[in-house]
């Protein structure tokens, strides 16, 4: 397992070289995203209409934001990361139309999505669930917001961030997920025990 310090936009070959287990740490700009922002990213993309930010090698995090404005300026005070499981529907679809690399959240994604990611060249990090404070201090500012009709949780959040994690990489592009492997393994376990009885 190795420790990686990332900067966005992403290259496909920077994630493409990720491992289960590895440490991302990402630097740059990146995006907040939950089920309402997929859903009108699909409805721009069928209708062949612009997004309003550049989602060329990305970085996408489910999390809804708890902000305030200080001194006129947006401010992210805490940021904790979203059951990813939410997106499941609506992300094979995205990874198709957009080119986003990485995709930042807790609990993991569906068999469906890991597909898309290999095949796109997408990994997918878990950031620790209850850290909503600590995420909110690798933040150093907000850019911009778009989508504000979405409601402030629902809304695309632009972000720049320094150092953003330690990320994990629980599904690499290549296939392999973290989440899959603890499945079979508990299968085993109860398979077994269920032989002792």
């Amino acid at each position: 397992m190795a420790e990686y310090k990332l900067t966005t936009p992403l290259k496909e070959e920077d994630v493409r070289k990720l491992n289960l287990g590895d440490t991302v740490y990402i630097t740059g700009i990146i995006f907040t995203a939950r089920d309402e922002a997929h859903e009108r990213l699909i409805e721009y993309a069928e209708k062949g209409e612009k997004v309003p930010v550049n989602l060329e090698g990305a970085v996408i995090y489910h999390a809804g934001p708890i902000v305030r404005k200080k001194d006129g300026e947006w401010e992210i005070v805490a940021a904790g990361p979203t059951t990813s499981s939410r997106m499941n529907k609506a992300t094979p679809k995205v990874l198709e139309k957009y080119p986003i690399r990485m995709l930042i959240g807790k609990g993991g994604m569906s068999q469906e999505v890991l597909e898309a990611m290999k095949k796109h060249g997408v990994v997918y990090c878990q950031y620790t669930g209850g850290a909503a404070v600590l995420a909110a201090k690798n933040i150093k500012r907000v850019i911009g917001v778009e989508w504000l009709d979405l409601g402030i949780p629902e809304a695309l959040w632009i972000l720049e961030v320094e150092n953003f994690g330690p990320l994990t990489v629980t599904m690499d592009a290549k296939g392999n997920s973290i989440y899959e492997k603890l499945k079979q393994e508990q299968k085993k376990i109860l398979e077994r025990l269920l032989s002792q009885l």
